[in-house]
């Protein structure tokens, strides 16, 4: 298809984080762009703010009279009246991966893949390339603090940055110039079946890196081995290409150097947690490779304000911290509460975990009630379904059943600023994928008017 004879594009799930990002995409370029989503949202009212049409019923008389392409998520069900209108006037459909795939066909490409801190990684290279001044596009799948968007854009771009999601398989539909790879876990269970499925799928994706180009990945990941072409490591403790040094934390403050293959003075990484670090010595790898000098690098990772939701600080005072997070798999729950636990040592962590798919909850349950029990006190809600129909058996009450910690309670979200009530956190971590984060404003207010 050629993208240069488009006028008009509709987006079937519109208020998606990488749909929005593909939305705003074409709408800089002065292409008519509107949309449907199922419920109205920050990031839909952004795109209308922004003079992009967005819908909330899902019914034919919506659509434009004229459409060129059609673009579709597998969150929206194929059982909606949009699709079987716009199947039946034979309106061009696609799907987001496949249309971002002929984006990036445009440009030299910078694809961040993994199954934790793709969205981090992705908005920190993209931080570090607009501070050492190259034009940069990038698709993000998160809200930049830096930038408060999804989608960075330059005219004329040298660079395009984009995340490479395994769901699906959508990364496949990449080609990527540079590419990195920060972890394969068990995950999406329900498309790949196993995670020797899984692996294998990762080891095609490196295998569509172009011949010339560059994998960036967590020292010890398989995928290494699917790759001919130069290999770059990094990792926080054990010896890669580039490492850690000098770690401290300070006043909440992850300070450390950079050794191997790019070497820095020690610096402020602009965001806490071991894992960002970890993000960071990636994002410094390929800025490395795209000949980016050290003082350039550190400087932006010293700035660089994180992603909406991505241990976002949403409240502090003088008695509670109030930590918001995506974590919707086990070890990126791992990662957050180790976090917690170096920031503010000898602190009570009180959880509250929305599970983010009925199918995920079953295939790592175990791994879910070991992680969750590293908290001192859990508030669990209900299965946020996504795009699943319920599993006979699988409930937050079989995972709360699995955990072994005394102070844990299923609850309804209407409960929620009761028990915080009843029992005041020190410190409070909300995660999960569904739709939790509407709650975020709520807590964050009720927390500040307690106080007072």
């Amino acid at each position: 298809m050629d993208l240069n004879r488009l006028h008009n594009i509709f987006f079937l799930g519109i208020g998606g984080i990488g749909m929005s990002a593909l939305a705003r995409y074409f709408h800089a370029r002065g292409i008519e762009v509107s949309g449907y989503d199922r419920t109205p949202s920050p990031i839909t009212q952004a795109l209308q703010n922004e003079g992009i049409q967005v819908w909330f019923d899902d019914k034919e008389s919506i659509l434009p009279e004229q459409i060129d392409l059609a673009v579709y998520t597998p969150a929206v069900p194929k059982s909606t009246i949009l699709f079987a209108a716009l199947s039946a006037k034979s309106v061009p459909l696609m799907k987001r991966a496949e249309l971002l795939g002929l984006i990036s066909g445009q440009l030299p490409t910078i694809a961040i893949a993994g199954t934790h801190g793709k969205t981090t990684i992705s908005t920190m290279v993209a931080h570090i390339l607009k501070t050492a001044g190259i034009k940069t596009t990038a698709f993000l799948g998160g809200i930049s603090t830096n930038y408060q968007t999804n989608f960075l854009d330059d005219e004329q771009p040298e660079w395009m940055v984009v995340e490479a999601d395994e769901f699906d398989r959508s990364f496949l539909n990449l080609r990527p110039d540079i590419a990195l790879i920060s972890a394969i876990d068990a995950d999406h269970l329900d498309i790949y079946g196993t995670e020797l499925a899984l692996r294998a799928s990762f080891d095609d994706f490196v295998k569509r890196i172009k011949p010339a180009g560059t994998l960036v990945l967590k020292k010890g990941l398989s995928a290494a081995r699917a790759f001919s072409g130069r290999t770059l490591t990094y990792h926080t403790q054990q010896e890669a290409d580039f490492m850690a040094k000098n770690v401290e934390v300070k006043e909440g403050c992850y300070l450390a150097a950079i050794d191997g293959l790019l070497k820095t003075s020690q610096f402020a990484l602009g965001l806490p947690g071991r894992h960002n670090l970890e993000n960071a010595l990636g994002a410094a790898a390929i800025a490395w490779t795209l000949g980016v000098d050290a003082s350039q690098i550190t400087t932006a990772l010293s700035t660089f304000r994180g992603v909406k939701r991505r241990f976002e600080t949403c409240y502090q005072d003088e008695k509670t911290v109030f930590i918001d997070d995506y974590a919707h798999h086990p070890e990126e729950i791992r990662a957050c509460v180790k976090a917690v636990r170096e920031l503010y040592p000898g602190r009570q962590i009180t959880a509250i975990f929305q599970p983010h798919l009925f199918s995920r909850t079953r295939d790592l349950a175990e791994q879910f009630a070991q992680t969750l029990a590293l908290t001192d006190r859990l508030l669990l809600l209900d299965i946020y379904p996504a795009r699943e129909l319920p599993i006979e058996g699988v409930t937050s009450q079989m995972l709360l059943e699995k955990i072994d910690m005394s102070e844990k309670k299923f609850i309804n979200k209407e409960d929620i600023f009761y028990e915080l009530e009843k029992n005041p956190p020190e410190v409070l971590l909300t995660m999960g994928a569904g739709d939790i984060d509407r709650l975020v404003p709520e807590i964050a207010l009720f927390l500040k008017d307690k106080r007072l």
